[in-house]
């Protein structure tokens, strides 16, 4: 038996290519009475100093914080009016952070209780892939197995 999807959690990178992936979470919460939690994560910078690699310090996030949720804010509303998708009451939070994407995505999937995870993919060549890795799948790989 497939278990019954409650809640999505939508990750976005806010690309152009992220918008496909909203639209599928909006749709899939519309058919089947759930809800979105929507994650936005700001990987922290980081630089390679003679073959080492050195976390940057990072000042006070805040006010990125807030003009990445104003954005995010500012999509879904955009999204109502232009493609008429009825999204605002489906979205029970937005949040941003401020890490590892892969690892506060499944964080937030469990501390949130989403039964279902929505990832849009840049879609870099195999150069990018290899070398900057992928999130999706990295997501996909350490996801928890619920039909075993």
């Amino acid at each position: 038996m497939i278990p019954r999807i409650k809640k999505i959690l939508y990750s976005t990178d806010l690309s152009k290519n992220s918008i496909y992936a909203f639209c599928f979470a909006v749709d899939m919460a519309k058919k089947y009475d759930e809800k979105i939690c929507i994650l936005h994560v700001v990987e922290p910078f980081s630089a390679t100093f003679g073959g080492r690699t050195v976390k940057l310090p990072q000042g006070e996030p805040k006010a990125s914080i807030t003009v990445i949720r104003n954005r995010i804010q500012n999509f879904y509303n955009k999204m109502e009016e232009k493609e008429n998708l009825a999204c605002v009451a489906l979205v029970t939070k937005t949040f941003v952070q401020t890490r590892d994407p892969v690892q506060e995505i499944l964080k937030a999937a469990d501390q949130e209780g989403c039964d279902l995870i929505v990832l849009g993919n840049h879609g870099k060549g195999f150069v990018e892939r290899s070398l900057l890795g992928n999130v999706s799948r990295s997501v996909m790989d350490r996801t928890k197995n619920w039909f075993s």
